[in-house]
């Protein structure tokens, strides 16, 4: 394990000394006691801010110090994507003493500060989150803890806590790209959510974006969406995006949702794909079992990342070298991709 994981854990004095009042103060302060006036206040909860510092909320008695729970952060529950995420990490956390615990973000930084404060107070087993960006506090409080935590999804970037399990989102991107361009698409829009949050969706886009430059060609047209993700938006944009630029070959999701509601609504318009159109979305998820062909998408090892996040956290596997632990996403033709030229 990497050296975070010997450091010794932040205590109140630690908080008193950087904060330049008492121990006492400080656990008034962090105990939301109404006697402490609001400027001694404030430079306790700055302090503990700056340190990382979460109060214990278990019983002193404890001899560990710690309980069988696995903190699990993630954005959301009605993405599709992360209910499979929680089925790989209880598949391997079943034959253990821990049992996962979950927070969800809603996609806010300030929210992950929020639900990582209060799960880390009960001073868990582990952590396993979404993602790899969070705000200067949040890293702090997870640089703090001496347990396993291991973020996943995401393994674009050099920032890393502890452990990394998840795929290349810039690689999901460029590996589309050669399938697009193999079957001979050369009129490309993409259709997605606005970035700010969706860091990984950006990631793929760079991707998809960097390998077209490279051949000399950029992306025709975009749309971009706001809010969740459903047919109804795929259906509405798809039009939206092919009224506008009606020679366009390729249309390019950031997720399967809007992919299949785009696929429904060209086959109501009778559009020839693959011949004339083709389609792809993101994710592989179970929701394109049910539609009348099948789209063309990237498996982006769902199950799989949280298998491995639970197998490190538990210890049935060890942290892997550099603390990164890479997956290849695969490709998945369908039937709205022509055949490679």
């Amino acid at each position: 394990m990497s050296n975070r994981k010997t450091r010794r854990p932040l205590t109140l004095r630690d908080v008193s000394e950087a904060s330049g009042v008492s121990e006492m103060t400080v656990s008034r302060v962090l105990r939301n006691r109404g006697d402490v006036s609001a400027s001694t206040r404030e430079k306790v909860l700055t302090a503990a801010k700056t340190l990382g510092y979460v109060p214990n909320k278990i019983a002193g008695g404890l001899a560990s110090q710690r309980v069988n729970l696995v903190a699990v952060v993630i954005p959301s529950l009605s993405n599709l994507v992360f209910p499979d995420v929680l089925t790989g990490i209880s598949a391997e956390l079943d034959d253990t003493a821990l049992q996962p615990v979950i927070g969800v973000t809603n996609y806010s930084l300030s929210r992950e500060e929020s639900v990582l404060y209060d799960m880390l107070s009960w001073r868990p087993s582990g952590v396993i989150l979404a993602g790899l960006e969070h705000s200067r506090t949040a890293r702090a409080m997870l640089d703090a803890v001496s347990v396993p935590v291991v973020e996943i999804m995401d393994t674009d970037g050099d920032e890393i806590i502890d452990t990394v399990v998840g795929i290349s989102h810039r690689e999901a991107g460029r590996q589309m790209a050669a399938e697009i361009l193999g079957a001979g698409y050369r009129r490309i829009g993409f259709i997605g959510t606005h970035m700010p949050e969706d860091h990984r969706a950006k990631k793929r886009l760079e991707g998809l974006e960097a390998a077209l430059s490279e051949v000399g060609m950029t992306l025709a047209a975009r749309e971009y969406y706001q809010g969740n993700s459903s047919l109804a938006k795929g259906r509405e944009l798809t039009e939206r995006i092919l009224a506008r630029e009606p020679d366009l070959d390729f249309l390019y999701y950031s997720n399967d949702m809007i992919g299949a509601g785009g696929l429904l609504w060209c086959r109501e318009q009778c559009y020839d794909i693959p011949g004339k159109l083709g389609l792809a979305g993101f994710n592989g998820v179970d929701l394109l079992d049910g539609l009348p062909i099948r789209l063309a998408t990237t498996d982006a090892r769902r199950v799989d990342i949280g298998r491995r996040a639970a197998r490190i956290v538990s210890g049935k596997e060890s942290r892997p070298d550099g603390g990164k632990l890479s997956l290849n996403p695969y490709f998945m033709p369908g039937d709205t991709i022509r055949s490679p030229r």
